[in-house]
C-alpha cells in the first residue's frame, strides 16, 4: 500500500473510532476517505473530526438535502522525482 493509502487508512480509522462510517478509495493520484456525518454530531465531536481531517492534503464537506452530509479527505500520492515522470514516450 502506498504511503497515501497508509495515511488515509489512519484517518479512516480515527474517524471510525469517533463513530463515523468511512470508506477509503485508491485513485491514480490520491487516496480518498469519505465519511457519513450524522445530524446529531456534537460540537466536541466536530472539533475532533476536524483535527483528524486536518492531516489530509485537502478536505471538505458535501451537504445536500437528499444525501445528508459527507465529509471527504484526500491524501496525495507522491510524484516520482526521477525516471518515468512523463510516461514511456518522454523517456530519454
Amino acid at each position: 500500500m502506498p504511503a497515501s493509502g497508509v495515511s488515509a487508512a489512519a484517518i479512516a480509522a480515527r474517524l471510525s473510532a469517533l463513530g463515523l462510517l468511512t470508506r477509503v478509495e485508491e485513485h491514480p493520484r490520491h487516496t480518498s476517505v469519505e465519511a457519513e456525518v450524522p445530524e446529531a454530531l456534537s460540537a466536541e465531536s466536530w472539533r475532533e473530526v476536524l483535527d483528524v481531517v486536518a492531516e489530509a492534503d485537502r478536505f471538505g464537506l458535501l451537504a445536500t438535502s437528499l444525501n445528508g452530509r459527507t465529509l471527504w479527505a484526500v491524501v496525495r500520492k507522491a510524484v516520482p522525482t526521477t525516471g518515468d515522470v512523463g510516461g514511456p514516450s518522454h523517456q530519454r
